[in-house]
């Protein structure tokens, strides 16, 4: 049913009309993901599915041997350590120190049930640290998730888009609202999800240096680590090195996904690494939910341990096993996923040839890297439109209104399912978009 485009109208619209939101503008990845299988059940027409970072690439048999040899060393019989087995931490703590250039010990390296796990369990507690501080600040645009997150936590948060406070201007405005809002912890996504800007290390100094004067944890997402392609960062042990607020404050954690970098999304194996400082801090409010005023034992042994009790061991040693190759300089990561910036160069131009724009057209007055993601309008109609729109000549993605963007207009759109031989059926369909709608 390739030609059935554009579908028909009256039952996109009653598909929709049965789910649970009222503004598809509104609506989350994962509900978005519903309603595109939804329609694509009913009319047979296979969606451009953009939407979701899904992974669209093969893991590494690296990773599969690993995880084989786990299992027939019989370690699916046993519980794993909340903290993650000591091969993994011990990786994690090289990859760290290859990677970022910052030294710390396996000790303050975890494992976690992917980065959302980790996120939860890091704003479980950064943000019970004072009774008199509100919450987290998220400097956006950014992943939806996370604040969905925080509401089901039922914390407060604040946040801004950062697109017009780059360079010299982030400071005056990030300590602003540091202070009137009585911020806990501030986080970001680096590169930058969904604009794919990327901080340079004049903005990641100021965040850093903020925290360090008002006591804030910053918690840096890594979530597509290396993958601002104007540099190569895959090279152990050799600058450039992945640019980190860790360089400029002792109160970062991070997060560290395996599921882009390694497409390794399905077996939810992520990492956590927390300062030295922030790890063995000591808040007297966080008794009023854990047995310790600690930071680091009430994050692992409490905030961890309740939510998953640990990761299962074979993705463990699949990811640990993937480190090392990646440590020893036998694996490089980088070559595999530079695929996501030839299908963003390509689909960027498609898009554009058909009447559409870039909303977050540059990075500090320089060309954006082609990455997992970008971000697009068309004139005339906002993001829930658009969205809406789309749904007709079977494209789905999500409003960037979710990921705290004021640019209300606009989608993000991800690269990542959409491969090479699907670029002349997106291209037609866009351009039957276009001449119904110009």
């Amino acid at each position: 049913m390739i030609n059935n485009i554009p579908l028909n109208k009256e039952t996109a619209d009653r598909i929709l009309k049965e789910m649970p939101f009222s503004d598809i503008g509104d609506a989350s990845i994962r509900e978005i993901v519903k309603l595109a299988n939804k329609i694509e059940e009913e009319t047979g027409v296979k969606f451009f599915r953009m939407e979701m970072g899904v992974p669209g690439l093969d893991v590494s048999k690296i990773a599969m041997e690993a995880e084989i040899k786990a299992f027939k060393d019989g370690f699916a019989s046993k519980y794993a350590p909340i903290e993650g087995v000591k091969p993994l931490k011990k990786e994690i703590s090289c990859f760290v120190r290859n990677f970022l250039d910052i030294e710390i010990s396996p000790e303050y390296c975890f494992a976690t049930v992917g980065s959302a796990q980790g996120s939860t369990a890091l704003f479980m507690v950064a943000n019970r640290t004072d009774k008199n501080r509100r919450g987290v600040l998220f400097i956006d645009p950014g992943f939806p998730v996370q604040k969905l997150q925080i509401k089901v936590l039922g914390y407060e948060y604040d946040t801004f888009d950062v697109f017009n406070y780059r360079g010299k201007k982030l400071k005056a405005k990030l300590e602003k609202l540091i202070v009137e809002k009585k911020i806990s912890s501030l986080l970001y996504s680096n590169p930058n999800n969904p604009t794919w800007i990327s901080f340079t290390d004049e903005e990641l100094q100021i965040v850093g240096e903020l925290a360090t004067k008002h006591n804030v944890v910053v918690i840096e997402d890594l979530a597509y680590f290396g993958m601002d392609f104007r540099k190569n960062y895959s090279k152990p042990g050799e600058p450039p090195y992945q640019p980190t607020v860790a360089k400029y404050t002792d109160n970062w954690t991070m997060l560290i996904s395996s599921s882009k970098i390694f497409s390794y999304a399905g077996q939810r194996v992520g990492m956590l690494v927390v300062s030295e400082k922030v790890y063995n801090s000591r808040y007297p409010d966080l008794k009023r939910f854990y047995a310790t005023d600690q930071f680091g034992h009430s994050l692992i042994y409490n905030a961890l341990y309740v939510l998953s009790a640990g990761v299962s061991h074979t993705p463990q040693y699949g990811l640990t096993a993937l480190l090392k190759a990646v440590n020893d300089g036998v694996y490089d990561y980088r070559s595999e996923v530079m695929e996501y910036g030839e299908r963003a160069k390509v689909m960027k131009k498609l898009f554009l040839e058909n009447g559409f724009n870039l909303v977050y057209d540059n990075d500090l007055g320089e060309p954006l890297a082609d990455g997992f993601y970008f971000t697009v309008s068309y004139p005339g109609m906002n993001g829930s439109e658009l969205l809406h729109n789309l749904l007709y000549y079977g494209i789905s993605a999500i409003a960037l209104k979710t990921t705290g963007s004021e640019h209300t207009e606009g989608l993000r759109a991800c690269v990542s399912q959409i491969n090479s031989s699907l670029f002349p059926e997106l291209e037609r369909r866009l351009k039957l978009f276009n001449e119904a709608n110009m």
